[in-house]
């Protein structure tokens, strides 16, 4: 059995107004269904959000403030000024930047940009950039993606002469500041109908402002970046914007892009939101997280291809390098954090510091560790000098993690945020205190229910429903993103018909999934391994995307698998195994890093196993008992909570039927088995004995121990003379003397010619050979599943 890592829901849509958009727009009722639960229920609101409409598209003056702010740029324009473009270090403040030069250069501005340093200067707009500023013959600043929350800032722009508009998205603080324009559609007071905007977007208005209908078209690429890398809405204004953006990116003319696409790996005349977000966000992110992100600015805004093509191969290589950052922080934070557990337990808030956490990517680690733990998580650089703490914290939706630092807001120098993700600073004294404080907080707003992860699906289907012409229809809903997800699907009771792990290093997983008479392709990346928990014929649940594989001309429809569950229990046939304690270790950490269920593994072997179990830390240990049940051996220290037992591995095999129906009695909720044991030579095996096998044995014995002989000369005769091995001639020599056809005293065997006339089956040791020797049969020689039969039986008599 294999849990999923999370509860998978999905909501329950109205047949009936599925049936009846599938037949006005003659589309399948896998894409009906999906615009129905995405709010797009009748055919012209359907029609709209596929194709579009002029609704899409908002007056710019509507925004609060470009009444002001337009006048004062052309005034600005005219008079010859300096204007200072003040930005960001995200992939949202570099995209608006670069739009604000494409528009200052058509323009034909004189310009400056300036965009802080992360590390070294922080988020916003500062003080000393603003005297900077002035010493250049700044006379207004235009902020792009910041400003909304620079009340002081402005202020001081003010008193030295310098005019700012500020163009923003953020939420506006209720103290605003004092410019001379505040253009953000989230201004309490503005009527601009679509809130969703980015940083960039906003800056694209701003240009549709100044510039009318001769916006060029190729800018909506800019604004395409910025808007899907800042994770926004992809409804309303923003997918006519994307849209727009990657219909022109996929013929872009800019240096920047091209290059950008190129060494992200990208696929320019398909290049989709999904690309933006996983290749070319990241590449350009990493250049503020590492560097400057002037660089990427300059990427953007580049004339020529020869530079492009440098600068996108300096971010590749920022990015590779912040990957591996990455990773130290996360095996670094995570050994701190086992560390904890086994001291005092998971904490529902993880807040962990330590000197070397490069600041520019503490909110990555942070959603890693997230991801792994499902608890809000807080990573902190600790500065080497200054013992101050800077760091990114990421939630879970349980808790609101801008609220629960604005309860110990005291504690820290600076904090900002919202309730998924934020940002705070703090002096090293006061982080024990900070912890203790949010954690205390957490107790009393978090319940069990909140740290059970749960991923949002759009239907239960078949693979009937999977079909090529489904996969192709669901292009109707692009571009994905953020409100507008890529749809995901759960397909319940597909059998594995084939499994294989590929791709280098076999790092991924290809399955084929059949209901009925239908087959599907399932690929999963980074899943490789997960191949050793699924034989064929298992039957698993699956969460999963659909796609098109298009290979050598052919297309065919194929599922990106996200999730996946074995909902029942698990046989794990790795008989003969050359090395049983190192399969079985290898077995408990594949489970545990593929299950969403914690659970401890158990291993039972013989009391005459030599091999050493020291590998077996993790694991309780038992033996098999002679009189019939198993004993505990040793336990491991239980961290937090005690786990109940899910995998139970048997080195080896029980030898009696008793010792089979005890691991049932004392394991009732192991999922999995593992399967683990030697096999034996066939002489050395028992066989269910038929009355021909005792009949043939009497007639030997009477020949050989007719007078008193001793037992092994009896056996060693026996076995020249029969098939049988030693072992089953023992247990039959039980039988005879239960049944006085022997005597068997003082080390020999003596036959006895006229014994009272009984049955065989009056005999116990009968009865007990024949179960011992039916279990032995399929332990050493059934299928899978007929051994997953067997032991499902009786596991059943057992219960």
């Amino acid at each position: 059995m294999l849990h999923s890592k999370t509860n998978w829901q999905s909501p329950a849509a109205d047949p009936g107004k599925i049936r009846e958009l599938a037949r006005s727009l003659s589309i399948s009722p896998l894409l009906s269904s999906l615009l129905v639960q995405r709010g797009m229920d009748t055919a012209e609101k359907a029609l709209v959000f596929m194709d579009g409409g002029a609704e899409d598209r908002h007056d710019p003056f509507l925004l609060s403030g470009m009444a002001e702010a337009v006048p004062r740029i052309r005034r600005a324009l005219e008079e010859e000024e300096h204007i200072l473009v003040y930005g960001d270090y995200d992939a949202d403040g570099v995209s608006s930047t670069a739009l604000m030069i494409y528009l200052l250069r058509h323009l034909g501005a004189s310009f400056d940009i300036y965009i802080p340093h992360r590390s070294n200067e922080g988020y916003g707009l500062h003080n000393h950039a603003l005297d900077w500023a002035l010493q250049q013959g700044v006379s207004l600043v235009i902020t792009v993606d910041t400003g909304i929350s620079a009340y002081h800032q402005i202020a001081y722009a003010s008193t030295l002469g310098i005019d700012v508009i500020v163009t923003d998205h953020h939420e506006p603080p209720e103290l605003l500041p004092e410019a001379y324009a505040l253009i953000n559609p989230k201004l309490p007071h503005c009527a601009y109908p679509f809130k969703g905007l980015a940083g960039v977007g906003v800056a694209y208005k701003l240009a549709e402002a100044l510039l009318g209908s001769s916006v060029p078209e190729e800018w909506c690429e800019i604004a395409a970046i910025g808007t899907v890398a800042d994770l926004m809405p992809l409804v309303g204004e923003n997918r006519s914007l994307v849209r727009r953006g990657l219909s022109s990116m996929r013929h872009s003319r800019f240096p920047g892009v091209r290059a950008l696409l190129a060494v992200s790996g990208i696929t320019m005349n398909t290049v989709s939101a999904i690309n933006i977000a996983f290749g070319m966000a990241p590449r350009i992110n990493a250049s503020g997280r590492l560097d400057h992100a002037g660089r990427a600015v300059t990427l953007l805004t580049t004339d020529t291809a020869e530079e492009a093509e440098q600068l996108a191969a300096e971010l590749d290589l920022l990015n590779k390098e912040r990957q591996l950052v990455v990773e130290r922080i996360v095996q670094e934070a995570t050994a701190k954090l086992e560390e904890r557990i086994s001291r005092s337990g998971l904490p529902d808030i993880i807040v962990l510091a330590d000197q070397g956490w490069n600041v520019g990517v503490v909110g990555i680690v942070a959603s890693k560790l997230l991801e792994r733990y499902y608890r809000p998580v807080i990573i902190l650089d600790i500065h080497p000098d200054t013992g101050m703490c800077k760091g990114s914290a990421r939630s879970i939706p349980g808790l609101d993690i801008y609220a629960a630092l604005s309860s110990c807001a005291e504690l820290m120098d600076h904090f900002g945020g919202h309730p998924a993700a934020a940002g705070m600073s703090l002096p090293h004294e006061r982080l024990e205190a900070f912890d203790e404080a949010l954690n205390a907080y957490a107790a009393d707003v978090l319940t069990p229910e909140d740290f059970v992860a749960v991923t949002a699906a759009d239907g239960e289907v078949s693979i009937a429903d999977l079909t090529l012409q489904a996969a192709l229809e669901l292009e109707r809903l692009a571009p994905f993103g953020m409100a507008n997800p890529l749809p995901r699907f759960i397909l319940r009771g597909a059998a594995v018909k084939e499994t294989r792990r590929m791709g280098q290093e076999s790092k991924h997983l290809k399955l084929v999934l059949q209901q009925g008479r239908l087959q599907i392709e399932a690929v999963a990346f980074g899943k490789g391994p997960l191949a050793d928990l699924l034989p064929a014929g298992t039957e698993v649940d699956v969460l999963a995307e659909l796609s098109v594989n298009e290979w050598n001309g052919s297309r065919k429809p194929q599922l990106m698998l996200q999730d996946l569950a074995v909902p029942s229990a698990q046989l794990f046939d790795l008989r003969g195994a050359a090395d049983a304690v190192k399969q079985a270790v290898q077995l408990e950490s594949l489970l545990q890093t593929y299950s969403g269920k914690a659970g401890r593994a158990a291993a039972v072997f013989q009391n005459s196993r030599t091999s050493p179990l020291r590998e077996l830390k993790g694991m309780s240990l038992w033996v098999y008992e002679e009189a019939g049940g198993i004993s505990l051996l040793h336990q491991p220290e239980d961290r937090g909570e005690p786990a109940e037992v899910t995998l139970l591995c048997l080195l080896d095999m029980p030898e009696s039927p008793e010792q089979l129906e005890s691991l049932f009695t004392v394991f009732p909720g192991a999922e999995n088995i593992a399967l683990l044991h030697s096999i034996r030579d066939g002489r050395d095996r028992l066989q269910v004995p038929t009355r021909e096998h005792f009949a043939a044995l009497y007639k030997w014995i009477a020949s050989i121990a007719a007078s008193p002989t001793p037992e092994p000369e009896v056996l060693r005769r026996l076995s020249r003379q029969s098939a049988l091995g030693a072992r089953m001639l023992n247990r039959m020599l039980d039988v005879f003397a239960e049944l006085d056809f022997i005597d068997r005293s003082g080390g020999k065997i003596t036959f006895v010619p006229q014994p009272a006339a009984k049955s065989l089956t009056a005999s116990e040791h009968f009865i007990r050979l024949g179960k011992t020797a039916e279990m032995e049969q399929y332990f050493m020689e059934g299928s899978r599943s007929e051994l997953q039969e067997f032991l499902l039986s009786r596991r059943l008599g057992a219960s």
